[in-house]
């Protein structure tokens, strides 16, 4: 199924991701791209404090392609895309 908003595509949407102890989480986009976010950024943001705990970080889990936690928290898939770097050698998931 094709998403649309106003008639234009939207980007590539998550499809896995995976936790890491450094507040980054490996991406897994529908394009096939694998990519990097650094979550240190928001943890100073306060509707992502929450994500400071680890525990709670790693909670982190796949809906509607994006990312979400508890506590209704997400982030903007296009964002996520934009904010990562690629992974230059695929990570099997």
């Amino acid at each position: 199924m094709q998403d649309f908003i106003h008639g234009e595509d939207l980007g590539p949407r998550v499809t896995s991701v995976m936790p890491k102890n450094d507040y980054k989480l490996l991406l897994t986009f529908d394009n096939g791209e694998q990519r990097i976010f650094d979550a240190t950024p928001l943890l100073s943001v306060k509707v992502f404090s929450p994500l400071r705990d680890k525990t709670f970080f790693k909670r982190v889990r796949v809906l509607d392609g994006t990312i979400v936690w508890p506590e209704d928290i997400d982030y903007c898939p296009d964002t996520l895309y934009m904010q990562s770097t690629a992974v230059t050698e695929p990570v099997l998931v």
